[in-house]
């Protein structure tokens, strides 16, 4: 009888383990997960506010497979960023400037985290963790919106951002917020609205000419 009972009870332990694992996504696949379907997508269109170390910009991010992404500012008025998987165009019309610069496909930067090719690059150069947990929360105090929050953290010093924070809309899979911090305490901040997706944007939409006026900075990056 007592074998009977102590058989019982293993076999309920091993259920109840199971269960209680199942339940259980790891981060790391949880931002696979992410990642995968972000693969999926075509092209997307949002709404996007950036603070970049305390400056305010507003605009319009567009993106399509594989690598073409957009940002057209409202605020500053003009501003543009142009990414075509090899060049990275950027262009400043308070100084009449445009900046050029050959960008490393094989690194992640703040430009191209909310992509599918950036999301794989996170996944390789950071380690990623739940900041407080599987379960979605508010976005922020008071905000009906429900986010999974995590939070990663660069694996080498080679990285431009020692941690990042990255808030997933729970119902949606898409990326609703990105914190990221360099180690000299400056914060870059990305917030994206309205989303967007698969509306066969064309490949025109991502072809810019600036005002012949302006001045050009080739290889801005690493000038003196």
């Amino acid at each position: 009888m007592i074998k009977k009972v102590n058989c019982f009870f293993y076999i309920c332990l091993c259920f109840c383990v199971n269960a209680f694992s199942q339940g259980i996504v790891t981060a790391s696949d949880y931002f696979k997960s992410v990642s995968d379907y972000y693969a999926t997508l075509k092209d997307y269109e949002a709404s996007v506010e950036i603070v970049a170390d305390k400056q305010e910009m507003m605009g319009i991010v567009s993106y399509k497979k594989p690598d073409l992404l957009k940002i057209e500012f409202s605020k500053p008025q003009d501003q543009v960023i142009v990414f075509n998987g090899e060049m990275l165009t950027i262009y400043l019309p308070g100084s009449s400037s445009v900046l050029q610069q050959s960008v490393q496909s094989d690194k992640a930067n703040a430009a191209s985290i909310a992509t599918s090719q950036g999301l794989s690059l996170l996944r390789r150069y950071y380690v990623i963790a739940y900041e407080f947990g599987q379960d979605p929360l508010p976005l922020e105090n008071g905000s009906n919106e429900q986010v999974v929050k995590l939070k990663l953290s660069r694996r080498n010093t080679s990285e431009a951002f020692q941690t990042i924070k990255i808030a997933i809309n729970s119902e949606t899979n898409l990326i609703r917020r990105i914190e990221a911090f360099t180690p000299k305490g400056e914060t870059y901040s990305f917030n994206f609205l309205d989303y967007k997706i698969n509306q066969d944007i064309t490949d025109q939409r991502f072809i810019y000419d600036a005002p012949s006026s302006a001045n050009n900075y080739n290889n801005f990056l690493f000038s003196e």
